[in-house]
């Protein structure tokens, strides 16, 4: 490929007339309901819809095969390669659509807030509730901060372009396609937006690693000491409301790097799930959905313009997407000092694991390997009982690089920072998912309080057999009982059988990590 003229095809695009460049987010608004892409909810919020696209499509994801980075991708069903030839020929079939259209939206922004790891972007859209999108979730540049001379990452988003399989390469009409050397994602056929926002992601996650950052799926919260916390976990294991917390300042809600000068978000804004959002649980999310936020595929009155939050006809993955800045505590800038805690969240749906067990740096790295929780019955076609799931380092879709680096990256750091490292379960106690009981949710705060405030780092411990865990023999406001999950089981025999399952499940898992060191592999389940 030739990087000069491609950027040119896209310099010329972006000189069009038709452009409406940097636009303010009212104006934004605005246009989406005069082209009758959206319409105002009660609260202010714009209200889309995706279409046939309610969520990710990551059979759909690329990246191209170009020589400067095929040594370092981790190529497989994640990182499936794209041909170079065919990158550009439909790169340039896409620009063709674009120009043709009677108007573009163009803006600028960044990723990264540490101004030393900070990626410049250019986002390209055709729909102009997308660039509402982008201005939330993307970091605002201010005009001291606008370097016209930096090459940005451009991200062009065709979603009325449908690609040709046979044709193009694609593996359907949508794709999303990442060029690290032309510094481009190319995304069409698909109006979810949240496609831009995975993406960017996925790109740090390739260039953080080069800057030696280590680039993590996570929230991060900081104390009014100054005490960093990250959470790191899965869809439905608790991240968002564990990490909200009225006495200390969110940094991020989802993505973060870890650097030499401490952790930063990588983002401007937040994409929250709001599948039965409440008023009464989580205030903070509802307050912020107001005039410029953006609400995903969220059933809206047609008399009241009030959303239903309990309707999931489109989809169980309504997003409402706003700025930082709406959250009251919000730390800014998204910048704060080193982890003191790190928490790993899982909603264990067999009722084995602790509710809270304290893990050495080799268990740390083996349970960020395996990212464990459960799939619940009925949450999918065909699940009839619970099952486990592992995304390695809970987040496998968006790591383009092999997950042992960013494992060893984890424990330089713990090493270095003397940090504590936590296993929450915030599933099933006194036996499985149908049977047994979900973990006291006014438990769970107790136990990450005390693990965030030092006092578990005092408190003696007692090693759990089936999976080698170091559980707190007592936790303050917790009784402690609950604290041991076998003891919660009416039948302790049936408890040792479930724990061996789930213990082979990992083991089984990890069989794909050959290349890790024999110490992290013997930190696992007995």
């Amino acid at each position: 490929m030739n990087m000069v003229s491609l950027q040119s095809e896209l310099i010329n695009l972006v000189k069009q007339t038709n452009v409406q460049f940097n636009l303010p987010v009212s104006s934004l608004i605005e246009k989406s309901l005069m082209r009758g892409e959206g319409t105002l909810t009660s609260t202010g919020a714009l209200a889309v819809e995706t279409g046939a696209y309610t969520g990710r499509s990551p059979k759909d994801k690329f990246i191209v095969h170009e020589p400067n980075v095929a040594d370092k991708i981790d190529w497989g069903t994640v990182n499936q390669p794209f041909s170079a030839d065919k990158f550009t020929s439909l790169y340039q079939k896409v620009l063709t659509h674009l120009h043709e259209k009677e108007e573009l939206f163009v803006s600028d922004g960044y990723a990264g807030a540490d101004p030393s790891f900070r990626l410049p972007l250019r986002i390209i859209n055709e729909f102009a509730w997308h660039q509402v999108f982008a201005r939330q979730l993307f970091i605002r540049p201010t005009e001291l901060e606008h370097d016209a001379s930096a090459q940005p990452f451009s991200i062009i988003s065709a979603p009325t372009f449908k690609a040709d399989p046979v044709r193009d390469g694609t593996a359907s009409e949508a794709f999303v396609i990442i060029s690290f050397e032309e510094r481009i994602v190319l995304i069409g056929g698909t109006e979810y937006a949240g496609e831009m926002k995975k993406s960017i992601f996925s790109v740090m996650n390739f260039f953080l690693p080069e800057q030696d950052v280590l680039s993590m799926h996570c929230s991060a919260n900081v104390g009014r000491e100054g005490d960093v916390a990250l959470f790191f976990g899965l869809s439905g294991t608790g991240k968002t409301t564990l990490s909200a917390d009225p006495n200390r300042s969110l940094i991020g809600d989802d993505e973060h790097g870890w650097s030499a000068n401490g952790v930063f978000n990588i983002e401007g804004g937040c994409y929250a799930k709001c599948a039965n959002l409440s008023q009464e649980k989580e205030p903070q999310i509802w307050n912020a959905i107001r005039f410029g936020s953006v609400l995903e595929n969220v059933i809206v009155d047609s008399k009241t313009g009030q959303p239903d939050y309990d309707n999931i006809s489109l989809t169980e993955n309504t997003r409402a997407a706003y700025a930082i800045e709406e959250i009251p505590n919000a730390l800014s800038p998204s910048v704060a000092g080193h982890p003191n805690t790190i928490v790993f969240l899982t909603a264990d749906a067999f009722g084995v694991l602790p509710p809270i067990s304290k893990l050495t740096k080799e268990q740390a790295m083996y349970h960020f390997l395996s990212g464990y929780t459960s799939k619940l019955a009925g949450t999918e076609r065909g699940i009839t009982s619970p099952e486990a799931t592992f995304s390695t380092c809970f987040g496998a879709p968006f790591l383009p690089l092999p997950a042992a680096r960013y494992a060893e990256m984890l424990g330089d750091r713990i090493d270095q920072h003397d940090t504590e490292v936590y296993l929450v379960n915030t599933g099933w106690s006194g036996g499985p998912y149908g049977i047994g009981k979900r973990i006291n949710l006014k438990y769970t705060r107790a136990m990450i309080q005390a693990a965030l405030s030092g006092e578990l780092r005092q408190i003696e411990t007692t090693t759990d057999e089936h999976f080698g865990l170091h559980i707190p023999l007592h936790v303050p406001g917790v009784p402690d009982h609950v604290l041991e999950p076998r003891h919660t089981w009416e039948d302790q025999t049936a408890f040792d059988l479930k724990a061996q399952e789930l213990a082979d499940n990992f083991k089984e898992n990890f069989l794909k990590f050959g290349a890790v060191s024999d110490q992290i592999k013997a930190a696992g389940p007995r």
